[in-house]
């Protein structure tokens, strides 16, 4: 472990933490490091979707009731 590592205490369903440590073990990795890179992954996931949103913002809304109304003036329902 790095210098700049910080510890903290996390609490896992009895099942989670048994697959966690399996995981860890068949893989010659420590818990600390699947756990870290789950979360990375998890944080990089949000950073796209909110990516996605700021994207989106320009885009015009239509509200479900005027989505239904286009809907049937076109014969689709």
């Amino acid at each position: 472990m790095s210098e700049n590592t910080r510890r903290s205490t996390i609490y896992f369903d009895p099942q989670l933490h048994a697959a966690l440590r399996l995981k860890a073990a068949h893989a010659n990795r420590s818990l600390s490091e699947i756990v870290n890179d789950a979360v990375r992954r998890a944080l990089a996931e949000d950073q796209e979707d909110l990516a996605a949103f700021e994207m989106r913002l320009a885009e015009p809304t239509m509200t479900y009731e005027a989505l239904l109304d286009d809907l049937k003036a076109h014969g689709k329902i």
